[in-house]
């Protein structure tokens, strides 16, 4: 017969320094898991990314066993890592703190392409730029040619109701 799931928890731990204390300890204690074990676990699988922030997404079985898969780290923790910042802007947009490189924002993209909801690094790329954009964190030759497609869209768009309208 196969485990039933019986809980899923999700935590943000630092690659390679997951221990039995507080938060880890206060969130899956109660959930029943041998602590020592997810903590061994997590460290070996996340071992080549140290420094990094993890989310990890725990399954637990009815057994008191569990699974975990680990995901790519946050947006916003790559975004100020590649623009060596501490924190995003206070403001959002209409203050800017760092200035990052069209190709920078690509390789974000395919870091979080897996755990993003689209298909191609163009889209991932555009996701990440707003992302960044609300950070206060400008891309250079990006928001220039987002701002120009949107002036293009919304053009062909106001054509085309006048197209309808004097159809009917």
């Amino acid at each position: 017969m196969a485990k039933e799931v019986v809980k899923k928890i999700k935590l943000q731990i630092e690659a390679g320094k997951a221990t039995p204390a507080p938060p880890v300890g206060t969130v899956l204690g109660p959930a029943g898991i041998n602590l020592g074990e997810f903590c061994t676990k997590y460290n070996d699988a996340t071992r080549d990314k140290m420094g990094d922030v993890l989310p990890v997404e725990i399954s637990i079985y009815d057994d008191r066993s569990f699974d975990f898969v680990i995901k790519t780290p946050p947006t916003s923790f790559l975004l100020k890592k590649y623009a060596k910042v501490a924190k995003g802007s206070v403001k959002g947009a209409s203050s800017i703190v760092a200035t990052l490189t069209a190709a920078q924002v690509k390789e974000i993209a395919e870091i979080k392409l897996p755990d993003l909801n689209c298909y191609t690094v163009d889209e991932a790329m555009r996701i990440v730029e707003g992302t960044a954009r609300n950070m206060g964190i400008a891309v250079e030759g990006m928001e220039q040619k987002t701002a120009e497609e949107v002036q293009e869209k919304e053009t062909e768009a106001l054509e085309e109701t006048e197209d309808e309208a004097v159809a009917e």
